[in-house]
């Protein structure tokens, strides 16, 4: 898995894998100033006037609680593109992902595995469905989660172990669904939940990085080429990488 890990890192920078770790950078900055400037439009609604909308439904009694909620909300919503751009990082390289699924796995099959089969493209409309899901899951999961950042920092805990879940869930899955279907992918996800998820551990350990996240889609992408690999049955490191060769 290390092994992995680090071959995904050495070849993000490698020439045949610049030109997609730009345009990937590109889209994940432009989604981030657009959905981060949504929440903090979202919030600052919220600050301003969801207060008292909350207290005539819950009544006079939880005014003093919705009082000190809008005062955090406030002052998350000041923070709005900084607060925007961590919270939504997970699902906006998720989406960006996405789009690149076929360039990187391309890349990292030709370079690792020659000998083998190609995978196939997933569909376009299979491949931003699959994102869309993921991103979609990933912010019901940490507006569940956000609470629990004021407890001691659990939210943040909770944050790291649903990046992993949900990160190693899906660009495993797209990576498997190259060469299986879906229903086959999520089946051979299901029977390596343990290994997956700890793969996902990484994924989430470099999403949080600040910056160095916006190549997510990239790393997280050809780290789960070779896991779906060695999980098949491959045996790259009896195969040498084509850049060897050349």
């Amino acid at each position: 898995m290390l092994d992995a890990a680090v071959k995904a890192l050495s070849q993000m920078i490698s020439p045949p894998m610049r030109s997609i770790l730009w345009r990937s950078i590109g889209l994940a900055l432009v989604l981030i100033v657009v959905l981060a400037i949504g929440l903090q439009r979202l919030l600052s609604w919220f600050a301003t006037y969801g207060e008292v909308w909350l207290e005539g439904l819950l009544g006079p009694s939880w005014h003093s609680s919705l009082e000190v909620l809008a005062w955090i909300i406030s002052i998350a919503a000041g923070l709005g593109v900084v607060f925007g751009s961590v919270f939504l990082m997970p699902a906006i390289t998720s989406l960006v992902a996405s789009l690149f699924v076929d360039d990187v796995a391309d890349i990292v099959e030709r370079e690792y595995y020659p000998a083998e089969r190609p995978g196939s493209a997933l569909p376009f409309n299979q491949a931003i469905l699959e994102g869309i899901k993921t991103a979609l899951l990933t912010i019901v999961v940490y507006l569940i989660a956000l609470p629990f950042v004021f407890l001691a920092g659990a939210g943040f805990l909770i944050f790291f172990l649903a990046a992993a879940w949900l990160l190693g869930r899906e660009y495993f899955e797209l990576a498997a669904m190259r060469f299986r279907s879906p229903e086959d992918a999520k089946a051979m996800r299901r029977d390596n939940a343990a290994t997956i998820f700890t793969a996902g551990l990484f994924i989430a350990a470099f999403v949080s990085i600040p910056v160095v996240n916006l190549a997510t889609p990239i790393f997280g992408m050809a780290f789960m080429v070779h896991m779906h690999k060695r999980l098949s049955g491959s045996r790259p490191e009896l195969i040498a990488p084509a850049r060897q060769t050349r």
